[in-house]
């Protein structure tokens, strides 16, 4: 597994374009596939905010949070974009990030790239992972249809 840092280090291209695809729409937007209880997949939208050494995000209480908690493993797929196929995907595991220093600046972040919105900040049951992955995907496209994607695939390196 690599943080965000490590990965944006080694792969600072690769890690650039999968920001960017992720924040298209000015805020971090991906949608999260966690697993259920029974093993089954669960998929919702949700907001990265990458910041610093990490990919992180604030999850509400719910059948994701609970998820998460119980089995940490997850996959994340950018927003569809408007004129192209273009997508980033990644892989990995999440740990809960308890440090209150980290929480207020994350959570500061969180409601500066939402102003126009009015965004509260985070409350206390919206708990804060951080996400480490293990593999990623990058997929760029001509538009829509493109019968030749070009593919990039990442894998954190083995320890």
């Amino acid at each position: 597994m690599a943080t965000w840092g490590e990965f944006a280090t080694g792969q600072p291209a690769l890690a650039e374009a999968g920001r960017a695809l992720l924040y298209q729409f000015g805020v971090g937007l991906a949608f999260l596939a966690t697993v259920r209880k029974d093993g089954g997949p669960r998929v919702h939208p949700m907001c990265p905010i990458i910041e610093g050494p990490g990919m992180y995000a604030f999850i509400v209480p719910g059948p994701k949070q609970a998820d998460l908690h119980r089995d940490g493993r997850f996959a994340l797929h950018s927003f569809p974009c408007e004129d192209n196929e273009d997508a980033f995907y990644c892989t990995g595991t999440v740990r809960t990030e308890a440090d209150p220093a980290i929480r207020q600046a994350l959570a500061e972040v969180f409601v500066a790239e939402r102003a126009t919105f009015g965004v509260p900040a985070p409350e206390p049951g919206h708990h804060l992972f951080q996400f480490d992955i293990q593999t990623c995907l990058l997929t760029r496209t001509a538009s829509h249809g493109d019968a030749a994607p070009q593919h990039t695939t990442w894998k954190a390196p083995t320890a």
